[in-house]
């Protein structure tokens, strides 16, 4: 059956065509950056209020990693010490940064109320794979082993991100399976979980639209060193054959979106894995509609969800 997009879906969309966007994959990766950033004026919403927030920066295998510190008016604690979310962004591993995301994580804070630490992991073309993915492990691992200074429960942390940020926190999660720290949650927004790209979302004509099927070619050509990267559970989660024992999760999928299929597939093997699972799909929805919430209302019913479910947590 065709994708039928919700009629404010089909708005932004066809508004977004009749300005003339151009392709990302006609740009260079920098002007990528700046063209996808300030994108942000027209379709973020008001930022929620912080009691603070912080930009710092903490060790990283390439160097400081900057991170912003989101603190809500409303915080949760158990003797003085907070529940903690890390963010990564998304962005095809090229594009997006800690402004381009700021919206979500602020929501994601106020409704979770829990302080929200979102990672500036290293950006490709520069940073080739696994840059990004050390960046995820050591900037989660430095927040474990370093919470109490922070005002964090080391056994409430939980990790999310959206679209290549879902895939970083899905690895983070599996890599913590093994070799810690104790990951409380993974949030999976529209994750990218498998680069096999063989799945019928990935041909469909209907989800072409926004994240094309030719931008994801061109976001993992930036990525990879080679093809072969795609075969490397840490690029494709999916590869990963025992999913059990793996933390509580959220998955949230998009109708229109090339990466529907893996990631409703990946969220049935959560659960198939005896994984806690909460899963919601979008059908009407296209790609990266989380953070269109001056123009889509359902990005922000999505995101006070995922906070309720971070507040759920713990």
């Amino acid at each position: 059956m065709p994708v039928v997009l919700d009629p404010d879906a089909a708005f932004v969309l066809n508004a977004f065509r009749e300005a003339g966007r151009p392709a990302y994959e006609t740009l260079t990766p920098p002007e990528a950056r700046a063209f996808y950033l300030a994108g942000r004026l027209v379709t973020h919403p008001e930022p929620p209020e912080m009691a603070s927030v912080q930009n710092t920066t903490i060790p990283g295998p390439g160097g400081p990693i900057p991170v912003r510190i989101y603190t809500p008016k409303i915080l949760r604690k158990t003797n003085g010490l907070a529940p903690a979310h890390v963010f990564f962004h998304g962005g095809g591993w090229v594009i997006g940064d800690l402004d381009s995301h700021d919206v979500v994580c602020r929501t994601l804070a106020r409704d979770g109320e829990t302080i929200v630490i979102s990672v500036d992991y290293r950006l490709a073309p520069e940073h080739k794979f696994p840059a990004a993915v050390d960046d995820a492990l050591a900037a989660t691992k430095w927040i474990s082993s370093n919470a109490k200074s922070l005002d964090i429960d080391p056994s409430k942390i939980s990790v999310g991100g959206d679209s290549a940020g879902g895939n970083l926190a899905a690895v983070v999660s599996i890599d913590a399976r093994q070799h810690g720290p104790k990951i409380q949650g993974q949030l999976l927004i529209y994750p990218s979980t498998d680069f096999a790209m063989t799945h019928p979302s990935h041909s469909e004509p209907e989800t072409s639209c926004l994240l094309t099927h030719s931008v994801i070619r061109w976001f993992r050509d930036h990525y990879f060193n080679s093809l072969a990267d795609g075969d490397d559970w840490r690029a494709s989660p999916a590869r990963v054959t025992d999913l059990k024992g793996l933390p509580p999760a959220y998955v949230l999928t998009a109708g229109a979106d090339p990466l529907r299929d893996e990631g409703d597939e990946y969220a049935q093997r959560l659960k198939d894995a005896g994984v806690a699972l909460a899963y919601k799909t979008y059908p009407g929805q296209f790609h990266g509609f989380i953070t269109m919430g001056k123009l889509l209302t359902k990005a922000n019913g999505a995101l006070k969800e995922m906070g309720d479910w971070l507040k759920a947590l713990g």
